[in-house]
């Protein structure tokens, strides 16, 4: 996997084809592989970056000290984009609702559309039960070390605590253990993700912050889920309102990861946007 070098460390990424690019984020405990489905269904023409951020699965850890917390993170993802010298990025947002804050941070000036899949919004921060077990789980010495093992019992995962509400379909073990691997092997992995985990989710503050995409400028495809109960399907049509040039499509038979459950539809959904020329004010 390439790397590049941003101020808080090394981060790995994996980029497809050429020409505009579309960073496509995931979240918690998963990395860049959660897009593996969809990536060759998407049209050509465009480049596909899928960075791997300081969430749990990621191969190597940042620097001692990082800032970590949601604008930590958020700077993180500005400087990865800085640092790949992106412009006009699509910037496609999943489980992991912290980017949706680049706008209120003033971090967004090399994002020009999004595309947004079921993920954190408003005060679902962390996001339903699997949220409250994370946050549960970094409370206890040795508890995501726990959960990281849980995580590769099939009958484990597909509880709703764990993986169970986060997709439809069992996921498959060669991905999870892939997710897994990092965290299991490294404690500074895992240092990483606690300080994320613990550094504090005000609600008043996240709802603010997510009110602030209201000035967001470009293009915006809300693609959210119709079935799950971890993202609310109501914070999608919030969403649409909320951002001046957006739209709703709603994937039914899917949950939280819909590039798992529906890889075909979710395919269709962003090509369509993808290949859409912008609306003016998008422009």
């Amino acid at each position: 996997m390439p790397t590049v070098d941003i101020p808080a460390g090394r981060m790995h990424y994996v980029a497809d084809g050429d020409g505009p690019p579309v960073v496509l984020l995931h979240g918690l405990l998963m990395n860049h592989t959660i897009w593996d489905e969809v990536i060759g269904l998407l049209p050509p023409g465009f480049r596909y970056i899928r960075p791997d951020l300081p969430l749990g699965a990621h191969p190597i850890p940042l620097a001692p000290g990082t800032d970590l917390s949601m604008r930590g993170l958020n700077q993180v993802v500005a400087d990865f984009l800085a640092a790949l010298d992106l412009h006009d990025v699509v910037l496609v947002h999943s489980d992991w609702g912290g980017a949706l804050f680049l706008t209120a941070y003033g971090l967004d000036e090399r994002v020009g559309r999004l595309v947004v899949l079921p993920c954190e919004a408003f005060d679902n921060f962390p996001p339903g039960l699997p949220g409250k077990m994370a946050t549960v789980t970094s409370r206890i010495p040795g508890g995501f070390t726990l959960a990281l093992r849980q995580l590769r019992v099939p009958w484990l995962r597909r509880t709703p605590l764990l993986f169970g509400w986060m997709a439809r379909n069992p996921l498959p073990d060669d991905l999870v253990r892939g997710w897994t691997e990092p965290g299991l092997r490294d404690p500074a992995i895992r240092r990483d993700l606690l300080a994320y985990t613990r550094s504090g989710f005000p609600a008043r503050e996240l709802i603010a912050h997510t009110e602030e995409l209201r000035r967001f400028r470009g293009d915006a495809l809300i693609l959210w889920s119709a079935a799950g109960k971890v993202m609310p399907r109501a914070h999608g049509r919030r969403l649409a309102e909320l951002i001046p040039a957006a739209r709703l499509v709603e994937i039914p038979d899917a949950y939280v990861l819909s590039m798992l459950d529906q890889p075909a539809a979710v395919a269709k959904a962003m090509s369509e946007f993808l290949l859409t020329e912008r609306t003016e004010t998008g422009t």
